[in-house]
């Protein structure tokens, strides 16, 4: 008989992926299946295996949508399979999650649980606002309530009376939709109207929207910035810290809405310095590397067995660079079996990746222009019967092997990588730029362009939403934004993901 799985309710924090506990990052790498709420970001999947089985709870709006007795009877079909569980759970588990109620159903049917602990919206909310909960000389308390309780309740349990005289900082969970309710009985309990307060709108995420009024206003403060669920309101003193502790959206990118087209292995470079700085990331990964085809393996299995006949190795991308030597450790032990060649690079990106390796870049021109570093050769040596090796993707401009040639060089174009279309949308970004567009759109190669104009259709996406904005990391990036009939926004004068980040700093109003 199959031994029963354990069961982990993970509390995924409040909307900040950062914000995940270690203990939750480690269950969810070893996760044999992930049982994920929609208000969990989505971006924490990432870290499960891509082997593991996601399920979504769904929301509670949707008709495909699990009922709580349906998540409950999943659980333990799953974990009686012998499976480790992940029950990711927005927040933490026991707060207003029903995470007791599925903790509970577990112990029944014997299934070992463990709950592991999350960042609540409680106070995380408040402080990417700017507003602490308890301050000297301001507040020494702090008071949490539903807004939203059971429906099929006969009364509730929440004494206003009592509440509205309890000193301190008062935080309301789910209560928008009851909003103009909750604070005139409030008021109506002896809360004073002007008493300070502020509603945050999917707090500690790059979408976090902040409004300030009194009891008396919020209302119809939140009904004129069309403030929507999720959303925490905070009644007290406290708020009026705002003003000098607003440390979250003030950063330099908050408020931009940038899509990352880089595959989804390299997405978490640009996105994280994207993050910190502010902005809400739209991780769409356009491209995904493969091997080459077929009938090209061959031309690298020859080149391979033939290094040591090469005066010189091309890269003209990271990506190049890491399929390359992923091949080569396959074959090779030692990095020395590269043999005496010399290397030239395309870009600072690709020379950096080299350095990851020890490894010294002798050529490298001062633009990332593959018909550039004909050029740089010829400054440099002849090159004339010299054998050179690119390596590169499958699918690749003829200009650069084409120019060498004609500077007499022996070339070989060997493919090291194909770049097909990605088109899954495992993290919701794709629907959700669909529906709500976005301020820029970045782009790291010419085929991210590509794919990303095959899936999406880019002039009229642009139309669709005319206040976005186009990023290219080098000319060819540019050249093939041109080939679409569109001019780039901005284009990195440092060609690299830090040269990006900065035309972005340079481009945005508050950079």
């Amino acid at each position: 008989m199959k031994s029963k799985g354990t069961v982990y309710l993970v509390g995924a924090g409040p909307g900040d992926a950062g914000l995940l506990t270690l203990r939750g990052a480690e269950l969810l790498r070893r996760a044999d299946v992930v049982i994920y709420d929609v208000l969990a970001n989505a971006e924490l999947l990432r870290l499960a295996p891509t082997t593991a089985e996601f399920i979504s709870r769904g929301s509670r709006t949707s008709e495909k949508s699990l009922t709580q007795d349906q998540l409950n009877a999943l659980m333990i079909s799953k974990a009686s399979e012998g499976k480790c569980v992940v029950r990711l759970k927005g927040g933490d588990p026991y707060i207003f999650g029903r995470g007791g109620e599925e903790a509970e159903e577990l112990a029944a049917a014997h299934i070992p649980f463990e709950v592991v602990p999350g960042v609540s919206s409680i106070v995380a909310a408040p402080n990417y606002a700017g507003i602490p909960l308890t301050h000297r000389g301001m507040a020494s308390t702090f008071t949490v309530l539903t807004g939203h309780e059971d429906p099929e309740k006969e009364s509730s349990d929440l004494n206003f009376e009592e509440i509205a005289r309890i000193p301190g900082t008062k935080v309301i969970l789910m209560g928008l939709k009851r909003l103009r309710e909750l604070t005139e009985t409030l008021i109506a309990r002896g809360l004073p109207a002007k008493t300070p307060i502020a509603i945050v709108h999917r707090g500690t995420t790059g979408g976090q929207q902040s409004v300030e009024g009194t009891l008396a206003t919020i209302a119809d403060l939140a009904s004129k910035k069309k403030i929507s669920a999720p959303a925490i309101t905070i009644i007290g003193e406290v708020v009026k810290l705002r003003e000098k502790l607003n440390w979250f959206e003030r950063r330099p990118l908050f408020g931009q809405r940038i899509v990352v087209t880089r595959t989804r292995e390299q997405a978490s470079q640009l996105s994280k310095q994207l993050n910190d700085l502010g902005a809400e990331v739209l991780e769409i990964p356009t491209i995904k590397l493969v091997p080459p085809s077929e009938d090209r393996r061959q031309e690298l299995i020859d080149a391979l067995l033939e290094l040591n006949s090469y005066n010189w190795l091309v890269f003209t991308s990271p990506n190049g660079v890491t399929a390359f030597f992923d091949l080569f450790f396959k074959r090779f032990q030692d990095l020395r079996d590269i043999g005496g060649v010399r290397i030239a690079a395309i870009g600072p990106a690709t020379a950096a990746k080299l350095k990851e390796l020890h490894l010294q870049v002798d050529l490298m021109p001062d633009e990332a222009l593959a018909s550039k570093i004909a050029t740089a050769f010829d400054k440099y040596e002849t090159v004339e019967n010299l054998k050179i090796c690119l390596l590169r993707a499958e699918v690749a401009s003829p200009d650069l092997p084409k120019a060498l040639e004609e500077l007499g060089a022996i070339v070989d174009d060997i493919p090291v990588y194909k770049t097909v279309a990605e088109t899954e949308d495992l993290n919701g970004a794709a629907a959700n730029l669909a529906e709500a567009g976005m301020d820029w759109i970045t782009f790291t190669s010419a085929s991210t362009v590509e794919h990303f104009h095959a899936r999406f259709d880019l002039p009229k996406l642009l139309k669709q939403f005319p206040q976005a904005k186009l990023v290219s990391i080098g000319p060819e990036t540019s050249k093939a934004i041109r080939a679409l009939g569109l001019e780039p926004t901005h284009e990195a004068k440092d060609h690299s993901i830090e040269g990006m980040v900065q035309a972005l700093l340079k481009r945005t109003p508050r950079g």
